[in-house]
C-alpha cells in the first residue's frame, strides 16, 4: 500500500469515526468532561466499543477483527480522528492491554486457568471495562518476590493513564528470573490507586501502589521472566498510536488556523495575504506533511513487525516531539490575543500534544534508545 493511502474500508472507518465524534463528543462536550473525575462518559465509551474501537488488535476468534490487513493501521486511523477532536477515553492503554491479552489467549484451549483473562478481554472489547498499561520509563518499578504458590508484588508506578478508571492493570515486575508481566484486577488486596493531576483536559492519570499483592501463575501474561520482548512490542504500539493522535491534532489546528487567517482582516487585507505569514504557514505545512509521512511509515513498520519498526517508531516520536508543540504554538500566535484565552479551543490541542511529547518516554530517552538501535 502506498504511503498515506487508505483502503476504501479504512476511509469508511475514518468517516464513521469522525461523524461519531462530532455528534457524540464534540469540543463543547470535551469541555464539560474536563470538570468530571472520570474524564469520559462510560455510555459513550461503550458506543465507541460497539464501533470496534477496542477490538481492532484482538483476534477474530476472541471477538475482535479489523478492516484491513493490519489492525494497528486501522487503529491508527481512529487515533488520528481522536486527536482531531482531542477526544476523551483511554483508547491507547485499553488497546495495548487488549492486544497483549489477545496474543496470550489466541490458539489456546479455554480452561479454568485462563477464565479470568478471557472475561477481562471480553469486558474490554465490549467497552464494559477499561484497562491501564502500567508503563514505567525503565521497564518496571515493581518487584516480584517469589513465595509459596506464586509471588508478592511491591512498588509504585506514577503517571499511569486511566489507572483510577480501569478495571484491570497490566503490570511489569522485576524478579529473580527477569521481568514478568501480570494482569491484575484493581480490587486485589494491596493495590491502591491515587488519582493524579495532568495538563490534558480529559486525560486522567494515577499513581499505582502495590503492597505485598499476592499473584499466581494464572495472573502471568506471557512467560515468567520473558516480559522484555512483549513489553518492547507494547511500547511500539503505544508510540504508533500516540504519533497518529498527535498528527490528527496538529492537522486540525493547522486547518482552523488557516481558515482564520483568510477570514481575519488587518488593514483591509486578510492575514493570509501577508508575505511574512505566508512563510510561516509554509514552514508549518512542511512540518505537517512530514509528520503525516513519518507517522504512517512507523505505523506500517510496526504493524508488519519489520526489523526497522523500533527505529521508525522512535523517529516518529522524536520528530513530533520537536515539531508538534512548535506548530501549535505558532498557530496560537497567528490567532493573536484570542489564541491565549480559555474560550478558544486551541489550548486543548496544545495540552494534548505537550502531554504526548513526554508520555511513554521523553524525547531525550527516546533519542538514547534510537542511538542504541542504530549503533551510534
Amino acid at each position: 500500500m502506498a504511503l498515506l493511502e487508505l483502503t476504501g474500508d479504512q476511509e469508511l472507518l475514518r468517516s464513521t469515526a469522525r461523524s461519531f465524534l462530532e455528534s457524540r463528543c464534540p469540543i463543547p462536550r470535551v469541555r464539560e468532561l474536563a470538570g468530571e473525575p472520570r474524564g469520559f462518559d462510560p455510555i459513550w465509551w461503550r458506543a465507541a466499543a460497539d464501533l470496534g474501537w477496542t477490538s481492532l488488535l484482538v483476534d477474530e476468534r476472541l471477538g475482535g477483527g479489523c478492516v484491513s490487513e493490519h489492525g494497528l493501521a486501522d487503529l491508527a486511523v481512529l487515533a488520528g480522528e481522536a486527536g482531531r477532536l482531542v477526544a476523551p477515553g483511554p483508547l491507547l492503554p485499553t488497546n495495548v492491554v487488549a492486544s497483549a491479552l489477545s496474543e496470550q489467549l489466541v490458539g489456546t484451549v479455554p480452561g479454568p486457568e485462563q477464565a479470568s483473562m478471557r472475561r477481562s478481554l471480553a469486558a474490554l472489547v465490549s467497552g464494559e471495562q477499561t484497562a491501564a498499561w502500567c508503563w514505567a520509563p525503565h521497564g518496571s518499578e515493581v518487584r516480584a518476590t517469589p513465595v509459596a504458590g506464586g509471588w508478592t508484588l511491591s512498588g509504585r508506578i506514577r503517571g499511569v493513564e486511566a489507572a483510577a478508571q480501569a478495571g484491570v492493570l497490566l503490570m511489569t515486575a522485576d524478579g529473580p528470573d527477569g521481568p514478568t508481566q501480570f494482569l491484575l484486577p484493581v480490587d486485589l488486596p494491596g493495590i491502591r490507586v491515587e488519582p493524579a493531576g495532568g495538563i490534558d483536559a480529559v486525560r486522567r492519570f494515577g499513581t499505582v501502589d502495590l503492597d505485598g499483592v499476592r499473584v499466581t501463575t494464572a495472573d502471568v501474561l506471557g512467560v515468567v521472566g520473558g516480559a522484555r520482548t512483549s513489553w518492547g512490542r507494547q511500547l511500539l504500539v503505544a508510540l504508533v498510536l500516540q504519533s497518529a493522535e498527535t498528527v490528527g491534532a496538529i492537522d486540525r489546528v493547522f486547518e482552523f488556523t488557516t481558515a482564520w487567517a483568510f477570514d481575519r482582516y488587518s488593514f483591509g487585507r486578510p492575514l493570509a495575504s501577508y508575505q511574512a505569514l505566508k512563510h510561516r504557514f509554509a514552514d508549518m505545512k512542511m512540518w505537517l506533511e512530514a509528520a503525516h509521512a513519518i507517522s504512517e511509515a512507523a505505523t506500517r513498520a510496526v504493524a508488519a513487525d519489520r526489523p526497522d519498526a523500533g527505529e521508525l517508531a522512535r523517529v516518529a516520536k522524536l520528530y513530533l516531539a520537536e515539531h508538534a508543540p512548535r506548530l501549535v504554538q505558532d498557530c496560537v500566535q497567528m490567532h493573536g490575543g484570542l489564541g491565549v484565552t480559555w474560550e478558544h479551543d486551541i489550548h486543548l490541542y496544545l495540552r494534548r500534544v505537550t502531554l504526548n511529547r513526554s508520555m511513554y518516554g521523553t524525547p531525550e530517552q527516546c533519542a538514547l534508545e534510537l542511538a542504541d538501535l542504530i549503533g551510534a
